[in-house]
């Protein structure tokens, strides 16, 4: 086998290792895709009362573009594995296809950013209002109160203006009936066993813990997916690169096996290879039937005059 040979076949397997990393790489990128995702999904659904649904459309269509990477990302690793360009080629436009959901996750996280503040001001005063009425709305209050170690919206005061035991029973002026999920410590109990007493109440309100972990998950779904997006968008034109040069390695390939064929003078016919009659791999010319045996002997006459 020829140099030339041998760097076509170095060539082609760089190529095809190439890819096969390539896609590695995104099966890898599309698990943490989704296990974000997941976890955004799952630190949302915790605080559902006070998270508008469509919140949760951007983490959905995370974890949907990482099993749809996954899939992509086999489909690359056949391809390189069958030296196929047609595969190659249906490869990267499907990485294109990824790149836009990722572009279109980011921006609806983006604008999912701008929309927290407000969202959350308005559930959150919303379920302190309906805190006494209905029994989901007080676990879900009692919840993030509890494990936020926080207590009221801005301060615990704001539950004055919201449990009717602040109106109807005269309080002194710093004093302010909370509920128990506000406690920092176990609540004791006074005379009667309705009545609790909080030894030590938190002092932060929610509203500003709430506002930094759904911004923060909001703003990591909009950097992931724009990283992912412009890596991925290498990733389409490198699959198109490859593919161009499989192209390539095959065509230069198919040429020099065609000239090798015509140099040595083989003709394929009924699926079978030889050699012509008349050919130099024979080493030598035969004759016709017609040819062999037919010649007088040949009497050799010198044409130049004899010297004597």
């Amino acid at each position: 086998m020829s140099n030339r040979e041998l760097q076509l076949n170095s060539g082609m397997k760089c190529a095809k290792y190439m890819l096969i990393i390539v896609s590695f790489m995104f099966a890898l990128t599309a698990i943490l895709l989704i296990m974000v995702g997941t976890t955004i999904q799952t630190i949302f659904g915790d605080f559902s009362l006070f998270i508008d649904g469509h919140f949760s459309s951007p983490p959905a269509l995370l974890i949907a573009i990482g099993f749809i990477l996954i899939a992509v990302a086999a489909l690359g690793a056949y391809g390189a594995v069958k030296e196929s360009v047609m595969v190659i080629n249906l490869y990267g436009v499907c990485l294109f296809l990824v790149f836009i959901l990722e572009v279109s996750a980011a921006i609806a996280a983006f604008v999912m950013q701008s929309q927290v503040r407000g969202m959350l001001i308005r559930t959150m005063n919303q379920a302190l209002a309906e805190y006494e009425h209905d029994p989901y709305v007080e676990s879900g209050v009692d919840f993030m109160q509890s494990m936020l170690e926080c207590c009221g919206v801005n301060e615990p005061e704001d539950w004055k203006d919201y449990l009717s035991a602040n109106v109807n029973f005269t309080l002194g002026v710093d004093d302010v009936v909370v509920p128990n999920s506000c406690c920092g410590n176990q609540p004791t109990s006074l005379n009667d066993s309705t009545q609790m007493t909080c030894m030590e109440t938190y002092d932060y309100g929610c509203f500003r813990k709430m506002n930094f972990i759904v911004s923060q998950s909001a703003m990591l779904i909009a950097t992931g997916a724009t990283t992912v997006a412009f890596v991925q968008l290498l990733g389409v034109l490198c699959a198109f690169m490859l593919a161009k040069t499989l192209r390539r390695n095959k065509s230069i390939r198919e040429a020099r096996r065609w000239q090798l064929q015509q140099s040595l003078g083989v003709l394929i016919s009924g699926g079978k290879m030889a050699p012509p009659q008349n050919s130099a791999v024979t080493g030598y010319q035969q004759l016709d039937n017609g040819e062999q045996g037919s010649h007088e002997p040949y009497t050799y006459t010198p044409q130049s005059p004899s010297v004597n």
